[in-house]
């Protein structure tokens, strides 16, 4: 939520800390502590823990591109999570997950284009992965995780399913059934490159509500969209720890 100089960043094998905000594994938890201050236009702070406890841990890695330059790592994609933030309302439990992408190359110089949705099924999450790259090629990969974490790739995904836009006018569609449309049932976060929201779809017949994102990479790359991060990502390059 701030970016952070290099004085501001500690790292062990159980815990990475930047700032006053921490993650570190605690038994089979991933315990992250949360002490920052939110961006404009509703400038708080954002204090508290959050605990996500993996049904287990995948060693699935899955490149975005043939030549291995980006890579998606979902890390535990089926997880109880426990939320509890020093604010009125904000103390709850669900499900959630655990993942990262990683890569060698900025993503607006191999995509125009993604699209990812992660949904909890009856034994576990499936989740959707489309991509459009600035070679022509596209990316439509379909994964089915269970409970113990193996994973088994979907040879025919259900089609792709546009549905309504975001606030900032970003395409949007995810995988469904044949003759089911898909919809945002929550926002999340809205940006003029960017999407995230709480999107219902079903797969195999099964109804589900998952956290879906979409991402416009062509919009990113304009040179009058990229400042915006500026205002909307605090920085704090001299901060220190105390001790």
């Amino acid at each position: 939520m701030t970016d952070r100089g290099r004085a501001a960043l500690r790292q062990t094998e159980t815990e990475f800390t930047v700032g006053p905000s921490s993650l570190r594994w605690q038994g089979n938890a991933l315990v992250i502590d949360i002490n920052e201050i939110s961006s404009p236009p509703m400038i708080s702070r954002v204090r508290g823990q959050i605990r996500v406890i993996p049904s287990a841990l995948t060693s699935v890695e899955m490149p975005l591109t043939p030549d291995g330059a980006h890579i998606w790592r979902p890390f535990a994609p089926t997880c109880d999570i426990e939320v509890n933030l020093d604010a009125p309302g904000w103390t709850w439990t669900g499900h959630g997950y655990f993942d990262a992408n990683f890569g060698t190359r900025a993503l607006e110089q191999d995509f125009s284009h993604w699209t990812w949705g992660r949904y909890p099924t009856g034994g576990g999450s499936t989740c959707f992965y489309d991509a459009k790259r600035l070679d022509g090629s596209e990316l439509g990969v379909g994964i089915r995780f269970d409970a113990a974490g193996r994973a088994e790739a979907i040879d025919s995904p259900p089609p792709k399913t546009p549905f309504r836009r975001s606030l900032w006018a970003v395409a949007r569609d995810t995988r469904a059934d044949p003759g089911y449309q898909p919809q945002q049932v929550k926002a999340m976060l809205d940006a003029p490159f960017y999407c995230r929201s709480a999107v219902r779809t079903c797969i195999d017949g099964e109804e589900t509500v998952g956290v879906h994102e979409a991402l416009d990479l062509t919009r990113f790359r304009s040179p009058l969209l990229k400042p915006m991060l500026a205002v909307r990502v605090p920085r704090r390059p001299g901060w220190r720890f105390s001790d």
